[in-house]
């Protein structure tokens, strides 16, 4: 009940802005995070809570963190979808079938249309998927379709077909002209028709109390009782007529969304007045709902023109949205005189008693802080201090950068506020306002706390806590002490707060309290566990429950007296829009808060429970090195088996779960949970054994599911193996025999050594003798050989005086011949005679002969000389020889058969033609050639 006065009472009170402004927790899903086409035409969500939609370019499948999408065989757009015993339905163009997961996870499509076929009539499209009697209906325009698990049947009307409806078991098939029909064993059977209906689109049908509502497009709303029509007198006539009908839900507490082409959602109580109005205006990324499921926690998805989106309605809690940005950055909110205000980072607002947002003159700039005191709402400024009396400020105070502003305890019309300069007093005396800067200090001064009247701490906007001692008559500061160096573990942004009496201080390492017996900051272990150390208070310390927020962005409700009561709000949609380290909780009434946002702000109903339940991860594939294995192979209790240094992916879900995320724990390798990366976990390098996985699904609240285990066995490496074991004992096996031959190697080795250095010894004597003899034999032949040598020396020398005797008696005769030539008688003769002369003196045999003498002794000395000197002729190598053999020129003149002078002659062109220089000798160069 209490819950129930709540909300009436929040209705009555925010009515008119709901139209507008307030809407419920809505998720916009963008193209880029589906990655499929823009427009959705149906939804459906599963019993294991995955979401299926029906998309242009194929089916998508959204498991509460990640998007896949499949395709039809022939890739066309998906009309409608269904989700009916563990099997998806989907329709489309002349095409309509059933997904069905495979043994490895994915999702494998069946046709059904292909049964059918020749029936199937051109450009048909399937619109609408439901199931009746355990069978799947399939509804496009001009037929229907019902597939009992076995065949397929077909039932064509006689008009268009609209909507099918299931009502009590029974169900009614609308058309555009013909009435509404019930369908009876594959048969229609009228059910009721009325000229009203006529050329009509009813969307839905739906039983109201004891009669049948009904809901048209363009006209409006209708009760069909006792087979009358008439109009309803709903307030949401107009605008589902205006801005066209499409699809509609009931929830089970008799309220009703209604999704326009137009002009997006309407969400309307039994009585038929407008909760909600969701539009572009307010959140929704488009105005146009071709789809629309409502799920069994009454979260209603929308198929968009452009997007999905998903509304929560169950939540009490609601969102005032501005799309425009004027309001933007929301620092604090309090009702004041039956009006709401807004102070922003742009100025002071207010919703007036139309609920339509107003801006206050001259309040333009940053607004800090709003509070209400002895009956005055002040507002702390960027520009200073002001008083807010309906839509008007009164500025009261120069000081600017008004952070908090406090009541001095025990005084009336005394405050203390905190500021960009330090602490400012105010006052108020006859009715006007008197304010000080109270001196000394000018530390930037945004938390301020009481201890005692006379007592007050500062948290630095920065830097450092500080404790400030005031005079009897507030007149100025007696003492200002510095407590950041007294136990204070941390001086970056600080936070100061009065608990029940005890001052206390958050930090970046927690919670801290002052010891009044020490004089010193000490840390407080009852709020660390209490509170957790990042979390920090975002309410009014006088407020209670205390509002926390903690390091995952979740807001807590406590009260201090009673652990068991705990509100928590734990939205992803507000986590994008904190105002980072300026949160802040304000109460609206006993259990209506307001919490800050970007352009905007959340009404928080602190009696509204949410049963959260977080459930058991599913695993969705599993991959061995990179290759799927099949799911049966995993099922509870079985082990999965892999080898040493291969790895292994679990793909992981929850989709009944909400801003989860998962954690694993091997407890025989290490203590405690660790985070999964998304969602896919890998293990690799694990060492051989077998082990117990738990896989759990916890949310940013800290609520966990119950551990799903799963074991892993892991193989030993093959050397750890039984081929291992085998290979070491034939490894040590060829060891010892190894060994054996190696030790009887050697003894042979060394018995063969013995052999072979005995014989090298012999050897090498036998060589020892033999080469002495050897040289000795060398020695002699050498000698023979010198000998040899000079004895063909010798006749070699003889044979060439013995030509040169020769040559001389000839050339003697010669001479004699000429001298006495008269006394021959024929000329003819002596001249004949002469001729045997020269020739004999000139006679090639014999100088061949002496030639090949002459190598004999000098070996190869006409070869080296032609090599060195190519110029030479053969008469030129016949004196180069008698040179070699130091004959003189008398001597070699007649063997030449010329004169000395001649000889002579020849020597000198002969040193020229071997290039010699004129300080060296011609004889001495051809002696020196080997």
């Amino acid at each position: 009940m209490k819950k129930i006065f709540l909300f009436l009472l929040f209705s009555s009170y925010f009515c008119s802005i709901c139209h507008c402004q307030f809407s419920p927790n809505i998720y916009n899903y963008s193209i880029a995070e589906y990655k499929a086409s823009n427009q959705n035409w149906d939804l459906c969500r599963a019993e294991n809570g995955k979401v299926y939609v029906a998309n242009n370019i194929g089916l998508l499948e959204y498991d509460g963190l990640d998007w896949k999408l499949f395709q039809l065989p022939n890739q066309t757009t998906v009309r409608s979808v269904l989700a009916f015993n563990n099997l998806i339905f989907t329709g489309s163009f002349e095409e309509f079938g059933f997904w069905e997961e495979n043994d490895y996870g994915h999702l494998v499509y069946q046709s059904l249309s292909d049964i059918i076929k020749p029936q199937i009539s051109a450009n048909e499209e399937i619109w609408q998927i439901l199931s009746y009697e355990n069978k799947v209906i399939f509804r496009s325009f001009s037929s229907i379709y019902v597939y009992d698990f076995k065949n397929v049947d077909r039932i064509q009307p006689s008009s268009a077909v609209i909507s099918l409806n299931l009502i009590d078991n029974d169900l009614l098939v609308s058309t555009l002209n013909n009435g509404i029909y019930k369908l009876e064993n594959k048969n229609l059977v009228p059910f009721f028709s009325d000229e009203v209906l006529k050329d009509t689109k009813i969307i839905s049908i739906v039983k109201k109390e004891d009669q049948y509502l009904i809901l048209t497009s363009l006209k409006g709303s209708f009760y069909l009782n006792a087979k009358k029509l008439r109009p309803t007198k709903f307030a949401f006539n107009n605008e589902i007529k205006q801005h066209q009908l499409n699809k509609f839900s009931k929830l089970e507490n008799g309220d009703m969304a209604f999704g326009t082409i137009k002009d997006g959602v309407y969400i309307a109580n039994s009585k038929g007045e407008i909760k909600f109005h969701i539009s572009k205006e307010n959140g929704l990324l488009n105005n146009t709902v071709l789809g629309q499921f409502l799920d069994q926690n009454d979260n209603l998805w929308l198929g968009l023109d452009n997007g999905i989106a998903s509304i929560d309605l169950k939540n009490t809690s609601y969102f005032f949205n501005d799309v425009s940005g004027k309001l933007g950055a929301v620092y604090d909110i309090v009702k004041y005189q039956d009006l709401l205000y807004i102070g922003t980072n742009t100025g002071l607002f207010y919703l007036d008693k139309s609920n339509n947002l107003n801006f206050i003159d001259g309040s333009q700039g940053q607004v800090w802080d709003l509070k209400i005191i002895d009956g005055n709402l002040f507002c702390g400024h960027n520009e200073g201090t002001f008083l807010v009396k309906k839509n008007q400020i009164t500025k009261i105070s120069d000081f600017t950068g008004g952070w908090t502003i406090q009541k001095v305890p025990e005084h009336d019309n005394l405050y203390m506020q905190g500021t960009y300069a330090g602490l400012v007093k105010f006052q108020q005396k006859s009715g006007k306002w008197e304010t000080k800067h109270m001196g000394k200090t000018t530390i930037p001064s945004r938390f301020l706390v009481f201890e005692n009247p006379y007592t007050a701490w500062v948290a630095h906007a920065y830097k450092g806590v500080y404790k400030v001692n005031f005079n009897k008559s507030y007149d100025t500061i007696t003492k200002i002490t510095n407590y950041g160096i007294r136990g204070l573990d941390s001086e970056y942004n600080p936070r100061v707060y009065n608990l029940r009496n005890d001052i206390v201080f958050k930090t970046n390492n927690g919670w801290q309290k002052y010891e009044p017996l020490l004089d010193s900051i000490v840390p407080f272990d009852l709020l660390n566990e209490k509170f957790g150390k990042h979390s920090y208070i975002i309410s009014e310390q006088s407020m209670s429950p205390i509002v926390l927020k903690d390091k995952n962005g979740v807001i807590s409700f406590k009260y201090i007296n009673n652990d068991s009561v705990e509100t928590k709000i734990n939205n992803k949609l507000i986590k994008n829009r904190y105002i980072v380290d300026y949160e802040h909780v304000s109460k609206i009434n006993d259990s209506l808060f307001a919490l800050n946002l970007d352009n905007g702000f959340m009404l928080i109903d602190e009696t509204f429970k949410d049963t959260t339940i977080v459930f058991k991860p599913k695993i969705e594939s599993v991959k061995i090195n990179g290759i799927e294995i099949k799911l049966s192979s995993i099922k509870d209790g079985s082990t999965i088996k892999i080898k040493y240094n291969e790895s292994i992916n679990l793909e992981l879900s929850s989709s009944n779960s909400t801003n989860h995320f998962f954690e694993y724990s091997i407890p025989s390798l290490s203590e405690g949970w660790f985070k999964v990366d998304n969602r896919n976990l890998e293990l690799n390098n694990i060492n051989h054994g077998l082990y117990d996985i738990l896989l759990r699904t916890i949310d940013d609240s800290g609520n966990t599911s119950v551990a799903k285990k799963l074991k892993l066995d892991v193989s030993p490496p093959w050397y750890k193996g039984t081929i291992g074991l085998l290979l070491y004992v034939l490894v040590l096996l060829t060891l010892i025999g190894l060994f054996y031959y190696l030790h009887h190697r050697k003894i042979q080795k060394e018995q063969r050594l013995m052999r072979i250095k005995y014989q090298r010894e012999q050897q090498k004597l036998l060589r020892e003798k033999t080469l002495e003899n050897e040289k000795h034999i060398v020695q002699l032949k050498n000698e023979s050989l010198q000998n040899e040598l000079k004895i063909k020396s010798k006749q070699l020398a003889n044979n060439a005086m013995a030509l040169v005797k020769k040559n001389e008696v000839l050339q003697d005769i010669k001479r004699e011949l000429a001298v006495n030539k008269e006394g021959f008688k024929d000329y003819y003769a002596y001249k004949k005679l002469i001729k045997k002369l020269n020739n004999s003196i000139e006679h090639k045999d014999e100088w061949e002969v002496f030639e090949e003498n002459f190598n004999q002794v000098h070996d190869e000395f006409f070869t080296k000389l032609k090599t060195r000197h190519s110029v030479l002729t053969p008469k030129d190598l016949k004196v180069c020889a008698y040179i070699k053999m130091n004959l003189a020129n008398k001597e070699i003149a007649p063997l030449m058969n010329i004169s000395v002078r001649g000889v002579e002659t020849h020597r000198y062109r002969l040193k020229k033609k071997l290039s010699l220089e004129n300080d060296i000798s011609l004889t001495d160069y051809l002696l020196n050639i080997k």
